[in-house]
């Protein structure tokens, strides 16, 4: 059951102090009420209470009745939370678009850490969303439920889509290869799996806790070479699970075949070296 607590909690994450959640669920329970019955059932002062209502009318929580003595109630939770997701979607919208006008990220080449389930898939889908040639996927059912729309409108865009996939499902817009060790990987592996290359320019490599609770591993990088090392080995893992099942070997996934964006800045990082410095290899 729901405590007023839990709810006073919830409220506050949404920004309502703790007066203004007090008072908006005192409204919800006890229906229309004057300012000084409501500081009575809230046990706070009374100019706490009606600052709180003022703020709460302010932002749409609560209605004012100012025809005899002043009466508040509550707005419907629904209409509400409507009005409060509404609002935070356009002030997101907002902030986004100065906050990406501030500067333009830059590759550096390092490898970053990810902490956080949705902040791992927020840049699992945004690598996604960014492509423009190909992508490559390794994921179990879990992890591919969560990307799989973000890569089904890369395939329709033309983007270049393959997966190697843990289960039996087939869909249209692109070829999911599946695993012909499904089961052991299914029951053996320590977590929960997905990898993604997006246009040899950018990679993540993830484990997750089983129920998806935490993050156990997971890095990010936009280091063009280590992108083009890992589409090269997930290319060379679908291809060959897909030759084995179809007889396909999906060859415009090939990293040379395919030669994605990332591959043309490594080269061209190689043929910009200063004339006498030779190749390591």
């Amino acid at each position: 059951m729901t405590t007023t607590d839990s709810l006073t909690d919830r409220l506050s994450a949404l920004g309502f102090t703790e007066t203004e959640a007090l008072v908006y669920c005192e409204l919800l329970k006890g229906g229309p009420a004057s300012g000084y019955r409501l500081a009575k059932a809230v046990g706070k002062a009374r100019a706490n209470v009606y600052q709180a209502l003022s703020q709460l009318t302010r932002r749409g929580a609560a209605l004012i009745d100012d025809s005899h003595v002043q009466t508040f109630r509550a707005t419907d939770p629904g209409e509400l939370m409507r009005a409060l997701a509404e609002g935070y979607r356009q002030n997101a919208e907002t902030a986004r678009t100065a906050l990406q006008a501030l500067a333009a990220p830059e590759a550096d080449d390092r490898i970053y850490h990810l902490k956080t389930i949705d902040q791992l898939f927020e840049r699992a889908i945004a690598m996604i969303e960014r492509a423009s040639a190909t992508v490559l996927v390794d994921a179990f059912p879990e992890t591919l439920d969560r990307v799989l729309p973000a890569l089904e409108r890369a395939a329709a865009r033309g983007v270049v889509v393959a997966a190697f996939v843990y289960d039996d499902r087939a869909i249209a817009s692109f070829p999911l290869i599946s695993s012909t060790a499904a089961h052991f990987a299914l029951t053996r592996w320590p977590g929960l799996q997905l990898s993604v290359v997006a246009d040899a320019r950018e990679h993540l490599v993830s484990l997750l806790e089983r129920g998806m609770g935490q993050v156990l591993h997971g890095i990010w990088s936009d280091s063009a070479y280590l992108s083009c090392l890992q589409h090269s080995g997930l290319a060379a893992e679908i291809r060959l699970a897909s030759l084995a099942a179809t007889g396909n070997p999906l060859n415009e996934i090939a990293l040379l075949q395919a030669q994605p964006p990332g591959l043309h800045h490594v080269m061209r990082d190689a043929d910009e070296r200063p004339a006498g410095v030779e190749d390591a290899a």
